[in-house]
């Protein structure tokens, strides 16, 4: 049987973190959340999963972010999720923003994919049951359906609301003309759509290039960008060769040496000018995703504690000048 040591959050937890309304929802993000993306699944340590979701909760963090087939495997995040929900944190559910999502491949069969009400609301259920909760404060359908009409995938958000097992719903890898249909539709069925979810980095500007970006301005959705990072390339790891140690040598399948490489010589110019600002090339990349109104939140992956306490260090330190944003886009030819 496994000894349970009861957790107890902080009592300074909301000193320092800055919350950001979420479009003109009445929801407020903290400006950093925890993905569970990476380091929570099967292969992953326990303890050290706990004690990433305790520093992130004892710092503000409210926000934790999962989806059907994190792990892995498949469901693990979720599962494991769940654990730390049912041992350690169920006295606080009423202070978390718990999110889920479906869209990607999830299970065998027709039915396991994409934007279907089969689908959607199956993998729901599945991940309210993995997680022991009745409901999750945001669903998301995770990509857009090519052959799925877009008012069955909305119409299944919409049900998924009104039978109580989510509070708001959000949109993942829309391009801005569909999230703009997308909206049409859940605001003529009253549905609280509030935010969007995307890759958004120094090296990804495609909701820039897609109108993501533009049509949630226009539409006064959040947007919570992941990977802000780049898989790690926005950081020092890889200034000065590979270490044994990490992703890429261990993984690979979202990060690797032939990705890497043509950033090398970018990802050194950067550093320079974060270290000119006093800032690690983590921080300043973390602080330019967040840098105007339009994004609400920037999720972060971590495989420790300690690299939670240094993502929070993007509410820090100054702003930035005209000049410093158009040597970055000058940089990475922008």
């Amino acid at each position: 049987m496994r000894e349970v040591n009861m957790y107890t959050a902080d009592e300074k937890r909301y000193d320092t973190m800055r919350y950001n309304r979420c479009g003109r929802s009445g929801l407020k993000l903290p400006v950093v959340s925890l993905g569970l993306w990476h380091n929570f699944g099967d292969f992953s340590s326990y303890d050290n999963m706990k004690q990433m979701c305790f520093t992130a909760f004892d710092h503000g963090i409210t926000h934790f972010d999962l989806a059907n087939n994190y792990g892995p495997e498949y469901g693990s995040a979720e599962k494991h999720f769940g654990l730390i929900l049912k041992e350690h944190l169920s006295a606080y559910r009423d202070e978390l923003i718990i999110s889920s999502k479906a869209g990607y491949d999830m299970w065998k069969g027709p039915y396991g994919n994409w934007g279907s009400r089969k689908y959607l609301i199956a993998s729901l259920d599945q991940s309210l049951k993995r997680m022991g909760l009745d409901y999750v404060d945001i669903f998301y359908h995770h990509r857009m359906d090519p052959e799925t009409p877009l008012e069955e995938t909305m119409g299944a958000l919409d049900q998924i609301v009104k039978s109580g097992k989510a509070l708001y719903v959000g949109l993942s890898n829309y391009d801005g003309e569909t999230m703009k249909r997308a909206c049409e539709i859940l605001t003529d069925l009253k549905c609280p759509f509030i935010i969007n979810q995307n890759s958004y980095n120094i090296f990804n500007r495609t909701i820039e290039q897609n109108g993501l970006k533009q049509a949630a301005r226009e539409c006064q959705k959040g947007i919570i960008s992941f990977s802000p990072l780049a898989q790690g390339m926005l950081t020092d790891r890889y200034i000065n060769g590979i270490p044994e140690d990490s992703r890429i040598k261990t993984d690979g399948r979202f990060l690797n040496q032939e990705k890497l490489t043509p950033h090398i010589e970018q990802i050194k110019k950067l550093n320079d000018i974060a270290a000119k600002r006093g800032e690690t090339l983590a921080q300043m990349a973390l602080k330019w995703v967040v840098k105007d109104d339009d994004v609400t939140s920037v999720l972060v992956g971590a495989s420790k504690p300690q690299q939670i306490l240094e993502n929070l260090k993007v509410m820090e330190g100054t702003g930035f000048s005209e000049e410093e944003l158009r040597m970055i886009d000058e940089i990475v030819g922008v």
